[in-house]
């Protein structure tokens, strides 16, 4: 079996974190049940760039047990769990491309390496792998029938890819269910961000200016959560909707050049790049402590923020500082990457339950029904994401009520009024 890791020892390890994690995963869990029943994925090939964690191990392991043929590479440089990777490939048999830390030609390698395997279905976690697949490997494009992509940059990334005619087969837009960005991207990205924060700075929130740039779900997680924490929470927008829902929600709403000079923490979740740029860090006070939670670093003008910079140093594991010249310390957290998964250890598992959930419903989707697509990006299937809805009430001892059948043709009928 051909692979890339770290080091196969820390195996044992990733096991049991593994474990640890599936245990709060029920609804994946009973998708797995099923799939090692009927096997709904024999003969599939599945090109999986994603971030190696815990969680994506059990959503590995079920599609594995639904016959699928998987290859992973990490969708991001640092996301990586080295003791996962080992796990996957020594304990499962899963070929896994993703170390830590790897350099960007290293990164882009191993996505050429699960593509060598010439997948039919790929899953993505911010368009990368379709991305080269459509740029540098076109020769594979018409052996695959669809793909999956789980997050709001690569959604963007498909959806343009789609209005310009350069999508080559359908996408599963699974970041868009109900059961994935109301959950995930608002529970899962505020306290895996938050958590990321504090564990690379050991910082106090309490009585600190924290200023979130978006508030889309993710960003609505973290203002959430760092208000929970005690900080005054500034938010900037270009939405209008989204600026006033923030107002509304009793946030302080601003522009970006009004919001640098104040703030003490500051973290990205727009998709967008360059959302800080140059002179917003020229203007930012002694100590600004700048993260990112979007999927890509460029939110941050690192280029120019490194070029102006009259020195620079990692004063501790994750945290660089850069003095400007005006005598200034910015301390830019985990690189500019996603600092959930760069300094802590991203999502918990009880809300990746339901977005991995998600994911292998979708895979088995588009298995039977991806070649009757039209190449766009598509929403996931109504039953899917109300099916993942009920089997995690379940697994959470909770009932609610059904319809009556006076109810029912009430709602479908226009001639009963008051």
């Amino acid at each position: 079996m051909n692979y890339h890791i770290k080091d196969a020892v820390l195996a044992d390890t990733g096991v049991l974190r593994t474990e640890w994690a599936n245990q709060s995963m029920p609804v994946l869990n009973r998708v797995r049940e099923r799939f090692e029943r009927e096997k709904p994925l024999a003969g599939v090939r599945v090109g999986a760039c994603l971030h190696v964690t815990t969680e994506t191990a059990s959503l590995m392991r079920t599609l594995k047990s639904g016959g699928a043929e998987i290859n992973l590479c990490a969708s991001n440089p640092l996301s990586t769990q080295d003791d996962v990777a080992a796990c996957l490939v020594k304990e499962y048999d899963i070929p896994v491309f993703a170390i830590k830390g790897e350099d960007t030609t290293t990164y882009y390698q191993h996505i050429h390496s699960v593509l060598d395997n010439h997948p039919i279905i790929t899953m993505d976690d911010g368009a990368d792998l379709v991305a080269t697949l459509h740029s540098q490997r076109t020769d594979l494009l018409k052996g695959v029938i669809g793909g999956t992509e789980e997050t709001t940059t690569g959604i963007i990334r498909l959806r343009s890819m789609a209005e310009k005619g350069a999508l080559k087969y359908p996408i599963i837009a699974v970041n868009d269910a109900n059961t994935k960005h109301l959950f995930d991207n608002r529970y899962g990205t505020g306290q895996s961000t938050i958590d990321g924060i504090i564990r690379a700075t050991n910082r106090l929130l309490a009585g600190s200016t924290f200023v979130v740039c978006g508030y889309g779900m993710c960003g609505r997680g973290v203002a959430m959560r760092a208000r929970g924490m005690g900080a005054n929470v500034i938010v900037t927008e270009v939405k209008p909707i989204l600026a006033l829902e923030a107002v509304m929600d009793g946030f302080r709403v601003m522009p970006i050049a009004e919001a640098a000079p104040i703030g003490d923490f500051f973290c990205t979740l727009t998709g967008d790049l360059r959302v800080i740029t140059i002179e917003h860090f020229l203007s930012m006070k002694d100590g600004a402590i700048v993260s990112n939670s979007g999927h890509f670093n460029v939110e941050l003008d690192l280029e120019n923020l490194q070029d102006k910079a009259t020195s620079r140093r990692m004063i501790r594991e994750f945290v660089e500082e850069f003095i400007l010249p005006n005598g200034r310390r910015i301390y830019v957290l985990g690189e500019g990457r996603l600092i959930n998964l760069a300094a802590a250890e991203g999502h918990p598992s009880s809300v990746m339950d339901m977005s991995f959930a998600n994911q292998a419903l979708a895979v088995e989707y588009i298995a039977k029904k991806g070649q009757s697509f039209d190449k766009k990006v598509y929403p996931i299937p109504p039953e899917i994401d109300e099916e993942i809805a009920q089997l995690k009430l379940a697994s959470m001892g909770i009932s609610i009520d059904t319809l009556t059948e006076e109810q029912e043709k009430y709602i479908r009928s226009w001639e009963m009024g008051t």
